[in-house]
């Protein structure tokens, strides 16, 4: 006879945990299934260990400012990498074991590690054991990609998969895909000493749609370690190491970094034997207002969607997923305003529309270069930009690229102002202090404000 429970979980990452989070609240009769290793990706190979990296390398290439500073002894800093990967791990673990205090507790019946393949629409089989749930949340997040024409050299290219376990760094590396993930670890690796080149087969990074941010950034990043974009990189080994070509250009180094994307864990789970719909990617067709996918008793969330592959909106998914899996009535919810943010230097930060979804003839685009503003050019960081698009008929903020000092920062206040439905108008009555990286933000929004449709004169004292 099968076990029957109310809600199975496939996958023990974030979403994973955050619709964990939801079932408990209504029902103790779930299991939790993971085969994989514990702890989510965000903080084994992803977001946590990838920002101490970057905070290493960031403290060191902080010394190329000191001369001008006063500040003797740069010339003998050197870094231990093997102690700063060491560093990394040491820390890596700290978030590893903070995630893993959720499933630490768990007894055998409510944690399954092992793999899940669906048998129908409500029945897993779980090593050797069928499994009958009311509710099944397909959380199982997602694998770097990898081309099949690299096999030849595939002991030379690293993932973020084992990145962050080197006990030393390569003294050359190509770095292929320069979405977020490229672009952070390439620049890190790059400031430790590493001989970087980055190629990418497009035009831009970071996936941005607005060529004047993406020219910004390419030239600042450009200047640290060389950008080969709109071409296909090729491997092939040579004398032990690897030779990687696009086109007419060609660099032999120890080591690849494939960031090149994930695609979603779905090719074991079975999904031929269900009656639900795929689409041209074979995911689940589902509803991101509920994680329902179609019609069925099967949710949908996190990175295996392939939608939004960032950990605020894994939890965001998991959350809906596990209310809707335990409540009768299925409920639709907001999605939150688009935040991405990429964490090289300059920043790198998408809020919100962007112009690929905008039709520019409808928008004011504000903008300020960071070159006069006086806070970041105390710090030595002035070389940016910043654009906000606002509706011209009323002023509402509509979206915003930036490539800039504290765009982290920035971008928050941005999409918080316009999941509220605030104005450009709105945002100058704010108070922005003296002197600090927002006063760059108020100048781009004085820059939007004299291209509005609306003519009445903004009001910036309020009388009691």
């Amino acid at each position: 006879m099968p076990r029957e429970v109310d809600v199975a979980i496939i996958g023990a990452g974030s979403a994973g945990l955050f619709a964990l989070s939801q079932v408990r609240k209504q029902t103790d009769s779930y299991v939790l299934i993971d085969g994989g290793e514990l702890g989510t990706t965000c903080a084994r190979v992803g977001c946590m260990p990838s920002k101490v990296l970057i905070q290493v390398a960031e403290d060191f290439h902080r010394r190329k400012i000191f001369e001008r500073e006063g500040i003797e002894g740069a010339v003998a800093l050197k870094v231990d990498i093997p102690e700063a990967m060491e560093h990394v791990q040491d820390l890596r673990d700290t978030f590893v074991d903070r995630t893993l205090g959720v499933t630490d507790h768990m007894d055998e019946g409510h944690l399954l590690e092992a793999n899940a393949r669906f048998i129908s629409e409500d029945t897993l089989e779980v090593n050797g054991e069928e499994i009958r749930a009311k509710k099944i949340i397909i959380a199982t997040g997602s694998t770097p990609v990898i081309p099949a024409a690299w096999r030849s050299c595939a002991e030379h290219v690293l993932t973020t998969d084992e990145i962050f376990e080197l006990e030393d760094l390569p003294t050359s590396m190509a770095v292929v895909g320069l979405g977020s993930i490229g672009l952070e670890i390439g620049q890190a690796l790059s400031r430790l000493g590493v001989a970087v080149t980055g190629i990418d087969q497009i035009e831009t990074v970071a996936k941005l749609a607005d060529s004047v941010v993406s020219d910004l950034a390419i030239e600042a990043i450009g200047k640290e370690f060389p950008l080969w974009l709109g071409a296909v990189a090729n491997l092939e080994m040579q004398d032990g190491a690897v030779k990687v070509s696009c086109g007419d250009q060609s660099v032999v180094v120890e080591k690849v970094l494939a960031s090149l994307g994930r695609r979603p864990n779905l090719d074991k789970l079975g999904l031929e034997n269900l009656s639900i719909d795929l689409d041209d990617r074979g995911i689940p067709v589902y509803d991101p207002h509920t994680m329902q996918v179609g019609n069925s008793s099967i949710f949908i969330a996190g990175d295996v969607n392939a939608d939004r592959a960032l950990l605020h909106e894994a939890g965001h998914e998991g959350r809906v997923a596990g209310y809707n899996a335990v409540h009768e009535n299925i409920a639709a919810f907001k999605r939150k305003t688009f935040l991405g943010i990429t964490f090289c230097d300059p920043n790198i930060a998408t809020v919100g529309a962007q112009l690929d979804e905008l039709n520019e003839a409808e928008i004011a685009i504000g903008e300020i270069q960071f070159g006069p503003v006086g806070r970041a050019l105390i710090m030595a960081k002035n070389r940016g930009v910043l654009r906000v698009y606002a509706n011209k008929a009323d002023g509402r903020l509509l979206g915003a690229a930036m490539a800039c000092v504290k765009a982290e920062n920035l971008a928050h206040l941005l999409a918080w102002s316009i999941q509220q439905g605030l104005s450009v108008q709105d945002l100058l009555k704010m108070p922005f202090y003296h002197p600090v990286i927002e006063e760059a933000l108020q100048a781009a929004l004085y820059n939007a404000l004299g291209q509005l449709d609306v003519k009445e004169e903004l009001v910036e004292l309020e009388k009691l």
